[in-house]
């Protein structure tokens, strides 16, 4: 069973429309954290650009939600040329791939998200595609079987996964330039919630914009989802102006609390807490006490409250730290004593 969650940074249908509006256009424009990132980006994308060549295969790796689909249409407006835009679950055959690799123009960008969902299959098409930008093309199928090589425009695809670990190497290796992005810091976040809320014309003071920051778990995307919540609080509950007791209010509302936790988090903290004795307890097991996917957990629940220090990983399975015990004021365990041993007399 899964549910939909305003805090979860995969992008959900409300988010597509508005968020076209939002995204920044150009590295200049996106000025907001990854600093490294966009340093080095901006570096390569020159480089390309003065050599009159299209830009090396690119992988973004992070959480849902940071930027990485922005960061693909950046470089396809930086370097002035077209964007196709696919995912690893959507190439099932040979023929979706060659359709869409035949189609793009010289230095097109071909954006795949969720690259590591791609099939062995694709990948296998994929590999000359990106090394010698033609494709081994088969047709019929015996004796009469006979491979066509297709010359294609030299592109760059640009890959996007929220699970680098699950990319196979021969593919990973193909990609020129690898860049991770991280969570934002509320500093950056609210600075994101100002610009946004300049976009959508909405009145937002500083206190409202911190504390919008401090619950959207670091996440660009939720920062948004949280704002337009706050504005329609904001509109039909008070004058239209997001203040910090507006906002604070309409998250309250929603669950989401201090700490940008919505019921589905302190739901899977209180399950290893009350049900394991605060861990250690293998993934499998949570997912299973509350009716979850595993990679939803991992995928979705897990990161954020790893990176808040309130859940670690062990090789025994995941344990609720103090920090987790605090913030849903229950009483951390008593350690437990090791038990004496008997000493041997006769020693």
């Amino acid at each position: 069973m899964t549910t939909e969650r305003i805090v979860s940074g995969e992008e959900r249908p409300e988010d597509e429309d508005r968020s076209l509006a939002l995204r920044p256009r150009t590295l200049a424009d996106y000025d907001v954290g990854q600093r490294e990132l966009v340093d080095n980006l901006s570096l390569s994308i020159e480089a390309a650009k003065r050599r009159k060549e299209p830009l090396e295969h690119v992988l973004f790796d992070g959480p849902p939600g940071l930027g990485k689909t922005t960061l693909a249409h950046i470089i396809a407006n930086e370097m002035a040329v077209d964007i196709t835009t696919t995912s690893g679950p959507a190439l099932e055959r040979p023929g979706d791939l060659v359709g869409i690799l035949t189609n793009l123009k010289h230095g097109d960008v071909l954006f795949i998200d969720e690259a590591h969902r791609l099939s062995n299959v694709i990948e296998e098409y994929l590999y000359p595609a990106m090394e010698d930008f033609h494709i081994d093309f088969i047709v019929d199928k015996g004796p009469y079987a006979k491979t066509i090589k297709l010359p294609l425009q030299r592109f760059t695809i640009v890959g996007a996964t929220t699970r680098a670990g699950l990319l196979t190497p021969p593919l990973r290796e193909r990609f020129g330039i690898f860049h991770h992005l991280d969570f934002y810091t509320p500093e950056q976040l609210e600075l994101i919630v100002q610009r946004s809320a300049s976009m959508l014309g909405v009145r937002i003071d500083s206190g409202g914009g911190v504390e919008i920051a401090r619950r959207a778990r670091g996440t660009p995307r939720v920062a948004n989802r949280l704002l337009r919540r706050a504005r329609d609080y904001a509109e039909v509950k008070g004058d239209g102006n997001i203040t910090r007791r507006a906002a604070d209010a309409a998250l309250n509302g929603l669950g989401v609390d201090k700490e940008g936790l919505d019921p589905q988090d302190r739901k899977y903290l209180r399950t290893i807490i009350e049900y394991y004795a605060g861990g250690p307890v293998g993934v499998e097991a949570v997912a299973a006490t509350l009716n979850q996917e595993v990679d939803t957990l991992t995928d979705v629940v897990e990161p954020f409250l790893l990176k808040i220090g309130f859940v670690t990983r062990t090789r025994a399975g995941r344990c609720a730290t103090s920090r987790a015990y605090e913030h849903l004021s229950l009483a951390p365990p008593r350690a437990t004593e090791q038990p004496a041993l008997p000493l041997d007399e006769d020693a």
